[in-house]
């Protein structure tokens, strides 16, 4: 029986939880498009150097999370673990340099091979967005107002705060890595495996680790922020100066990095402390040496991605969707019922059309469907020319004519 089960990290969405997921996403579909961002929609798995090359091969998603293999052809393919580096493939792949800027949406699943925990799962849904093309800050500004948009256009205004820093240039970044390296070479009987090799190879990513060992030797290393140079400086004090502009409150959080080195200035993350540990709920930052980094043409982007699940753990409430009409025929009145359902939906109903059963189990299921009235279609009023309209909030029941019957179900929409 076990193979009839979901594997481990993956689940169904039904009813509410489907409604919540539907919500988030077509929420941040409309958001992105006020803000002139088109859909772009990948494939949802790569060749594996897509991400090998974006992520880092020293990085927990490239060595221990990435769901990859062999394909007929011999081909090593991974199925995305995130949505940034399918999207800068496309860009290059798509020859897509000559329209910049460039505004992206995207959304739908990505994969992980990690536990299992709160708010993620190993089969998870993302909605992002990448602008590329643009080096001044005003982008930065954009993107993340845009994050803040959606987040108080779902309900969640007054349950995130804004964390915001800058990784500098790449002259800035040098100065840091080489103070880094020097304080994490003092503390090397105290890191883990997995950081001793970084150490050599990439040393910001020391600062991502899980280990709790490793937490405590990042926790008084040397900062960033101190080894900004004036250029660098200047930068984020335009990005700080006109999200206060636009009414984006933050906080300067100056432990805030990213351990690749396409990353620059701007890192952010959208947190909440309603969901225990796992709090960030949206997150993005510039990564201005991505593409040339992948052999495309040297293109500024920044973006951002939030998990759905996530988001729609903090809804309060759904909006009810439409609520149907019930189609009842009694008697022989199958095709009638039929005709009467396809005339309703492309009128813009939602309709549920009762098949079998006597009129109490009939009207049951319409109470279970919680549709807004039923029309009941019995021998006698169809001879007639019309219906019976039954209110199922009032009770109240009416025959209407057939050819009246588009007025009258109009306070029912």
């Amino acid at each position: 029986m076990s193979s009839l089960q979901p594997v481990r990290g993956t689940h169904d969405l039904l009813s509410e939880d489907s409604r919540r997921h539907r919500r988030v996403e077509a929420v941040a579909f409309d958001v992105a498009r006020l803000y002139g961002f088109g859909e772009i929609i990948t494939p949802i798995f790569e060749f594996t150097e897509v991400f090998s090359r974006t992520l880092g091969d020293t990085s927990d998603v490239v060595t221990k999370e990435m769901y990859t293999f062999e394909d007929r052809g011999g081909e090593s393919i991974t199925l995305r673990p995130e949505g940034t580096a399918g999207v800068a493939r496309a860009f290059i792949s798509g020859g897509l340099a000559q329209n910049l800027p460039l505004k992206l949406f995207y959304r739908g699943p990505m994969f992980r091979y990690e536990r299992p925990q709160k708010g993620r799962q190993r089969q998870f849904h993302q909605v992002g967005v990448e602008l590329l093309g643009v080096e001044g800050p005003q982008a930065d500004i954009e993107v993340i107002s845009m994050g803040l948009h959606l987040l108080e256009s779902l309900g969640l205004k007054g349950k995130v705060q804004l964390e915001l820093n800058s990784l500098g240039d790449t002259e800035s970044r040098n100065a840091y890595r080489e103070a880094l390296v020097a304080y994490l070479s003092q503390h090397k009987d105290k890191l883990s495996k997995d950081s001793l090799d970084r150490l050599e190879r990439n040393p910001m990513r020391v600062l991502d680790s899980k280990d709790e060992g490793d937490k405590a030797v990042v926790e008084n290393a040397p900062l960033l922020s101190d080894y900004l140079n004036e250029a660098s400086r200047a930068f984020f004090e335009t990005v700080k100066a006109g999200l206060e502009a636009v009414g984006v409150a933050f906080v300067h959080n100056p432990k805030l990095v990213r351990g690749l080195d396409y990353y620059s200035h701007t890192a952010f993350e959208f947190t909440t402390t309603a969901l225990g540990s796992q709090g960030t709920v949206l997150a993005g930052g510039r990564y201005d040496g991505l593409i040339g980094q992948m052999g495309g043409p040297a293109t500024p982007g920044i973006g951002w991605a939030a998990g759905v699940e996530r988001l729609s753990m903090l809804l309060d409430e759904v909006p009810d969707e439409a609520r149907p009409l019930a189609v009842i025929p009694m008697g022989d009145c199958g095709n009638t019922a039929l005709t009467l359902a396809q005339r309703l939906r492309r009128d813009g109903f939602a309709v549920e059309l009762g098949y079998s059963g006597n009129m109490k189990k009939r009207m049951a299921r319409a109470n279970k469907a919680n549709a807004r009235a039923a029309l009941i279609l019995g021998e006698e009023e169809l001879a007639r020319g019309a219906v019976a309209v039954r209110d199922l909030d009032s009770g109240e029941q009416a025959e209407i004519a057939i050819d009246g019957l588009d007025a009258y179900l109009a306070k029912f929409r």
